[in-house]
Protein backbone atom coordinates (compact mmCIF):
# COMPACT_ATOMS: atom_id res chain seq x y z
CA UNK A 1 0.00 0.00 0.00
CA UNK A 2 1.44 3.55 -1.04
CA UNK A 3 -0.23 6.96 -1.14
CA UNK A 4 -3.61 8.12 -1.54
CA UNK A 5 -6.38 7.35 -4.14
CA UNK A 6 -8.60 9.85 -5.72
CA UNK A 7 -12.20 8.50 -6.90
CA UNK A 8 -14.25 10.69 -8.61
CA UNK A 9 -17.82 10.93 -8.42
CA UNK A 10 -19.20 9.51 -11.47
CA UNK A 11 -22.88 9.90 -10.48
CA UNK A 12 -25.60 12.22 -10.82
CA UNK A 13 -25.94 12.31 -6.42
CA UNK A 14 -23.96 15.15 -4.35
CA UNK A 15 -23.97 12.70 -1.13
CA UNK A 16 -22.94 9.67 -3.43
CA UNK A 17 -18.92 9.84 -2.09
CA UNK A 18 -20.04 10.62 1.67
CA UNK A 19 -22.25 7.30 1.31
CA UNK A 20 -19.21 5.14 0.06
CA UNK A 21 -17.27 6.59 3.14
CA UNK A 22 -19.50 6.11 5.39
CA UNK A 23 -19.61 2.51 4.44
CA UNK A 24 -15.99 1.68 4.45
CA UNK A 25 -15.98 3.25 8.06
CA UNK A 26 -18.69 1.51 8.91
CA UNK A 27 -16.95 -2.08 7.40
CA UNK A 28 -13.86 -1.17 8.91
CA UNK A 29 -15.72 -0.71 12.65
CA UNK A 30 -17.31 -4.26 12.02
CA UNK A 31 -14.02 -5.69 11.11
CA UNK A 32 -12.39 -4.25 14.11
CA UNK A 33 -15.41 -5.52 16.43
CA UNK A 34 -15.78 -9.24 14.91
CA UNK A 35 -11.34 -9.05 15.94
CA UNK A 36 -10.79 -9.87 12.35
CA UNK A 37 -7.38 -8.08 11.24
CA UNK A 38 -6.83 -10.48 8.15
CA UNK A 39 -9.48 -8.05 5.59
CA UNK A 40 -8.98 -4.59 5.56
CA UNK A 41 -10.60 -1.32 4.29
CA UNK A 42 -9.14 1.80 2.99
CA UNK A 43 -8.71 4.66 5.55
CA UNK A 44 -11.02 7.67 4.38
CA UNK A 45 -8.28 10.08 4.17
CA UNK A 46 -11.05 13.07 2.87
CA UNK A 47 -14.30 13.61 1.13
CA UNK A 48 -16.27 15.83 -0.82
CA UNK A 49 -18.92 16.23 -3.44
CA UNK A 50 -16.49 15.42 -5.85
CA UNK A 51 -13.75 13.72 -4.45
CA UNK A 52 -12.73 10.38 -1.97
CA UNK A 53 -9.76 10.44 -1.21
CA UNK A 54 -8.87 6.83 0.57
CA UNK A 55 -5.48 4.92 1.32
CA UNK A 56 -4.00 3.69 -2.38
CA UNK A 57 -3.80 -0.72 -2.58
CA UNK A 58 -0.84 -1.94 -5.15
CA UNK A 59 -2.68 -4.90 -6.32
CA UNK A 60 -0.81 -8.66 -6.37
CA UNK A 61 -2.38 -11.93 -7.56
CA UNK A 62 -5.14 -13.62 -4.97
CA UNK A 63 -3.49 -17.44 -3.95
CA UNK A 64 -5.56 -19.59 -1.82
CA UNK A 65 -4.41 -18.26 1.58
CA UNK A 66 -5.71 -15.09 0.81
CA UNK A 67 -8.93 -16.12 -0.40
CA UNK A 68 -9.17 -18.30 3.12
CA UNK A 69 -8.64 -14.98 5.03
CA UNK A 70 -11.31 -13.39 2.61
CA UNK A 71 -14.01 -16.34 3.50
CA UNK A 72 -12.89 -16.82 7.07
CA UNK A 73 -12.68 -12.87 7.92
CA UNK A 74 -16.39 -12.34 6.16
CA UNK A 75 -17.77 -14.93 7.76
CA UNK A 76 -16.89 -13.77 11.06
CA UNK A 77 -18.27 -10.05 10.26
CA UNK A 78 -21.53 -11.71 9.31
CA UNK A 79 -21.46 -13.55 12.83
CA UNK A 80 -22.06 -10.12 14.43
CA UNK A 81 -25.81 -9.95 15.18
CA UNK A 82 -27.49 -6.60 14.35
CA UNK A 83 -30.43 -4.98 15.78
CA UNK A 84 -32.83 -4.51 12.64
CA UNK A 85 -32.75 -4.89 8.94
CA UNK A 86 -31.80 -2.39 6.51
CA UNK A 87 -30.07 0.92 7.35
CA UNK A 88 -30.33 4.67 9.03
CA UNK A 89 -30.18 6.17 6.13
CA UNK A 90 -30.46 5.88 1.82
CA UNK A 91 -27.57 5.06 -0.14
CA UNK A 92 -25.93 3.77 -3.25
CA UNK A 93 -25.44 0.54 -5.18
CA UNK A 94 -22.92 1.66 -8.21
CA UNK A 95 -24.68 4.39 -9.97
CA UNK A 96 -28.39 3.66 -8.61
CA UNK A 97 -30.33 4.69 -5.50
CA UNK A 98 -30.47 2.08 -2.81
CA UNK A 99 -33.53 3.25 -0.51
CA UNK A 100 -33.33 1.98 2.86
CA UNK A 101 -35.31 2.26 5.81
CA UNK A 102 -34.98 0.22 9.69
CA UNK A 103 -37.24 -3.00 9.09
CA UNK A 104 -37.82 -5.79 12.08
CA UNK A 105 -38.71 -8.35 9.15
CA UNK A 106 -36.16 -9.29 6.82
CA UNK A 107 -38.76 -10.50 3.87
CA UNK A 108 -40.74 -7.43 4.04
CA UNK A 109 -37.75 -5.00 3.50
CA UNK A 110 -36.01 -7.41 0.57
CA UNK A 111 -39.06 -7.17 -1.46
CA UNK A 112 -40.22 -3.62 -0.67
CA UNK A 113 -36.45 -1.97 -0.57
CA UNK A 114 -34.92 -4.17 -2.96
CA UNK A 115 -36.97 -5.42 -5.52
CA UNK A 116 -39.97 -3.86 -5.90
CA UNK A 117 -37.99 -0.24 -5.93
CA UNK A 118 -35.96 -1.79 -8.82
CA UNK A 119 -39.02 -3.00 -10.70
CA UNK A 120 -40.90 0.27 -10.28
CA UNK A 121 -37.26 2.11 -12.37
CA UNK A 122 -37.84 -0.11 -15.39
CA UNK A 123 -38.59 2.32 -18.04
CA UNK A 124 -40.51 -0.49 -20.39
CA UNK A 125 -44.22 -1.39 -19.34
CA UNK A 126 -45.36 -3.97 -20.59
CA UNK A 127 -42.12 -5.41 -18.65
CA UNK A 128 -42.30 -3.44 -15.80
CA UNK A 129 -45.86 -4.30 -15.51
CA UNK A 130 -44.99 -8.22 -15.79
CA UNK A 131 -43.07 -8.26 -12.92
CA UNK A 132 -45.38 -6.13 -11.00
CA UNK A 133 -47.60 -8.77 -11.34
CA UNK A 134 -45.21 -11.57 -10.06
CA UNK A 135 -44.53 -9.77 -7.26
CA UNK A 136 -48.32 -8.83 -6.75
CA UNK A 137 -48.79 -12.83 -6.70
CA UNK A 138 -45.98 -14.25 -4.94
CA UNK A 139 -44.57 -11.64 -2.37
CA UNK A 140 -46.81 -12.62 0.79
CA UNK A 141 -45.26 -16.19 0.10
CA UNK A 142 -42.12 -15.11 -0.75
CA UNK A 143 -42.08 -12.47 2.39
CA UNK A 144 -42.86 -15.70 4.52
CA UNK A 145 -40.06 -17.69 3.20
CA UNK A 146 -37.18 -15.34 3.67
CA UNK A 147 -38.71 -14.39 6.98
CA UNK A 148 -38.39 -18.12 8.14
CA UNK A 149 -34.88 -18.39 6.86
CA UNK A 150 -33.08 -15.20 7.85
CA UNK A 151 -31.82 -16.01 11.67
CA UNK A 152 -30.60 -11.97 11.98
CA UNK A 153 -29.24 -9.67 10.54
CA UNK A 154 -25.52 -9.02 9.47
CA UNK A 155 -23.73 -6.31 8.05
CA UNK A 156 -23.49 -6.25 4.74
CA UNK A 157 -21.26 -5.37 2.60
CA UNK A 158 -23.97 -5.16 -0.14
CA UNK A 159 -21.99 -4.57 -3.58
CA UNK A 160 -19.55 -8.15 -3.36
CA UNK A 161 -19.02 -8.94 -6.69
CA UNK A 162 -15.06 -10.11 -7.79
CA UNK A 163 -14.69 -6.04 -8.59
CA UNK A 164 -15.03 -5.10 -5.14
CA UNK A 165 -12.23 -6.83 -3.76
CA UNK A 166 -8.90 -6.40 -4.11
CA UNK A 167 -5.97 -8.15 -2.90
CA UNK A 168 -1.92 -7.17 -1.94
CA UNK A 169 0.48 -9.03 -1.37
CA UNK A 170 -0.64 -9.08 2.86
CA UNK A 171 -4.17 -10.08 1.54
CA UNK A 172 -7.36 -8.70 0.85
CA UNK A 173 -9.07 -5.80 0.79
CA UNK A 174 -13.22 -4.07 0.81
CA UNK A 175 -13.77 -1.51 -1.66
CA UNK A 176 -17.42 0.04 -2.95
CA UNK A 177 -19.53 -1.42 -0.27
CA UNK A 178 -23.38 -0.56 -0.63
CA UNK A 179 -23.96 -1.16 2.93
CA UNK A 180 -27.07 -2.29 5.12
CA UNK A 181 -27.59 -4.83 7.63
CA UNK A 182 -29.66 -7.86 5.75
CA UNK A 183 -29.37 -11.88 5.25
CA UNK A 184 -25.42 -12.81 5.04
CA UNK A 185 -26.27 -15.04 2.04
CA UNK A 186 -27.49 -12.17 0.09
CA UNK A 187 -23.56 -10.98 0.55
CA UNK A 188 -22.68 -14.27 -0.86
CA UNK A 189 -25.19 -14.65 -3.71
CA UNK A 190 -23.45 -11.88 -5.16
CA UNK A 191 -20.18 -13.58 -5.17
CA UNK A 192 -21.32 -16.22 -7.46
CA UNK A 193 -22.99 -13.60 -9.67
CA UNK A 194 -20.54 -12.85 -11.75
CA UNK A 195 -17.78 -15.83 -11.68
CA UNK A 196 -17.22 -16.59 -8.04
CA UNK A 197 -14.67 -16.20 -5.56
CA UNK A 198 -13.20 -19.76 -5.68
CA UNK A 199 -13.31 -23.04 -3.89
CA UNK A 200 -10.88 -21.50 -0.97
CA UNK A 201 -13.31 -19.11 -0.18
CA UNK A 202 -16.28 -21.00 0.38
CA UNK A 203 -14.54 -23.81 2.25
CA UNK A 204 -13.26 -21.08 4.42
CA UNK A 205 -16.71 -19.09 4.85
CA UNK A 206 -18.64 -22.71 5.43
CA UNK A 207 -16.03 -23.97 7.88
CA UNK A 208 -16.69 -20.74 10.05
CA UNK A 209 -20.20 -19.81 9.69
CA UNK A 210 -21.62 -22.78 6.97
CA UNK A 211 -24.51 -21.72 4.49
CA UNK A 212 -27.88 -22.68 5.12
CA UNK A 213 -29.53 -25.55 3.15
CA UNK A 214 -31.85 -23.47 1.11
CA UNK A 215 -28.78 -21.23 0.02
CA UNK A 216 -29.22 -21.68 -3.48
CA UNK A 217 -32.53 -21.03 -3.39
CA UNK A 218 -31.92 -17.83 -2.05
CA UNK A 219 -29.15 -17.47 -4.46
CA UNK A 220 -31.33 -16.89 -7.43
CA UNK A 221 -33.81 -14.44 -5.38
CA UNK A 222 -31.44 -12.22 -4.34
CA UNK A 223 -29.56 -12.21 -7.37
CA UNK A 224 -32.38 -10.82 -9.08
CA UNK A 225 -32.24 -7.20 -7.50
CA UNK A 226 -28.48 -6.89 -8.91
CA UNK A 227 -29.97 -8.64 -12.32
CA UNK A 228 -32.70 -5.91 -11.92
CA UNK A 229 -30.45 -2.79 -11.01
CA UNK A 230 -28.17 -3.45 -13.71
CA UNK A 231 -31.16 -3.90 -16.27
CA UNK A 232 -32.14 -0.56 -15.22
CA UNK A 233 -28.92 1.04 -15.84
CA UNK A 234 -27.40 -0.73 -18.69
CA UNK A 235 -30.05 -2.35 -20.65
CA UNK A 236 -31.70 -5.45 -22.04
CA UNK A 237 -28.79 -7.79 -21.97
CA UNK A 238 -29.24 -8.09 -18.22
CA UNK A 239 -33.23 -9.39 -18.95
CA UNK A 240 -32.60 -12.69 -19.27
CA UNK A 241 -30.35 -12.81 -15.17
CA UNK A 242 -34.43 -11.10 -14.56
CA UNK A 243 -36.39 -13.65 -16.20
CA UNK A 244 -34.47 -16.25 -14.90
CA UNK A 245 -35.07 -14.74 -11.25
CA UNK A 246 -38.55 -14.17 -11.28
CA UNK A 247 -39.08 -17.82 -12.72
CA UNK A 248 -36.51 -19.01 -9.79
CA UNK A 249 -38.93 -16.97 -7.49
CA UNK A 250 -42.44 -18.45 -9.49
CA UNK A 251 -41.53 -22.10 -8.55
CA UNK A 252 -40.03 -21.13 -5.05
CA UNK A 253 -43.66 -19.69 -4.13
CA UNK A 254 -45.78 -22.59 -5.81
CA UNK A 255 -43.26 -24.87 -3.95
CA UNK A 256 -43.95 -22.91 -0.32
CA UNK A 257 -46.85 -22.18 -0.75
Amino acid sequence: MSGIFRKRNTTAYADALFCEAEGLRRLSDGLKAAGIETIRVPEVVGVDESTLEITAIEPARAGDEALEALGEGLAALHRLPQSMYGWRRDNYIGLSPQPNRWAEYWGEFFVQERLRYQVSRIRASSVRNRFEDILDRCDDTLISWLNEHCDQPSLLHGDLWSGNVLFDSEGPWLIDPAIYCGDREADLAMTEMFGGFGSAFYRAYDRAFSRTSVYEQKRDIYNLYHYLNHYNLFGSSYQCGCERGFLAMQELCARAA
